[in-house]
């Protein structure tokens, strides 16, 4: 990684704010971007302090014209590259009966068009490197969560996204990586949009005892090195991705089961 530019999207806190350390204490060029400048800025410190050297812009993924402007400056300042991790995200929980259609819009143009923008407009430089695309998706993006309906959404339509792009960029050197950890600690879930487009404020799940984000960051940092192209983490993640191709129908139940025991959860059990 010595050296690399790497461009990292909603990196100012959880799984972002993680591989920005986790790249730049390989000796990587970090580039992070975020919607709230002032945990941007408090990154930026820290990772300077650390002896990273940090590019921190201000950036809406959503907005096609900020995506540019992240990419143009990336290259202004440094010339190239080399690796684009689309990690900007965000997560919704509500039941769709009750769920206004533009909260799950919201959802899509963040976690979906969020990720063709950046990857549109960097591929050209990535191409030249031959460097790699990343997407921090998620298992709800094998196996659609109740409740998460939107959520789910977004995250198949990156995988579909990454899947194809990753078939049209086979005889070009260039590296297309799908990242999908399951529940992690961050703060996705207390920033989670409610049926009228609140954010939800707390977490519905125990914490406790799911994976870092650091731990997250260190394994897709390096499936990055050894360029896979399917990460999927946790042996319960694992264990849902393999249950729900063989047995969908069984999936459905213990997923509705599991999903019901969180903490006000509108599942009936």
């Amino acid at each position: 990684m010595k050296d690399k530019v790497v461009i990292i999207t909603g990196a100012s806190s959880g799984i972002g704010r993680a591989l920005a350390f986790a790249f730049g204490q390989e000796g990587a060029i970090v580039v992070i971007c975020a919607r709230k400048v002032d945990t941007l800025r408090e990154t930026e410190v820290a990772l300077q302090q650390a002896g990273i050297q940090v590019l921190a812009l201000a950036a809406d993924v959503s907005v096609e014209d900020d995506v540019k402007q992240l990419i143009q400056q990336t290259v202004a300042r440094f010339s190239r590259i080399d690796i684009l991790i689309n990690n900007a995200g965000i997560s919704m929980r509500s039941m769709l009966i009750d769920t206004d259609p533009a909260v799950i819009q919201t959802v899509m143009d963040i976690n979906f068009m969020g990720t063709v923008y950046a990857t549109r407009y960097a591929l050209p430089y990535i191409q030249q490197s031959k460097g790699s695309i990343v997407g921090i998706s998620s298992i709800a993006g094998y196996r659609g969560l109740p409740v998460r309906s939107g959520y789910s959404a977004s995250k198949f339509a990156m995988n579909g996204f990454l899947e194809a792009v990753r078939t049209e960029l086979l005889h070009t050197g260039v590296h297309v990586l799908t990242a999908c950890p399951g529940f992690t600690t961050s703060n996705i879930r207390v920033a989670s949009l409610g049926a009228n487009g609140q954010v939800n404020g707390e977490s519905m799940r125990d914490e406790s005892n799911m994976m870092s984000a650091e731990e997250c960051a260190a394994h897709i940092l390096r499936a990055v090195k050894s360029r896979k192209r399917e990460l999927i983490l946790t042996t319960q993640g694992k264990f849902t991705v393999f249950l729900n191709k063989w047995l969908p129908a069984l999936m459905d139940r213990l997923v509705y089961n599991t999903l019901a025991k969180e903490k006000d959860s509108p599942l009936k059990r």
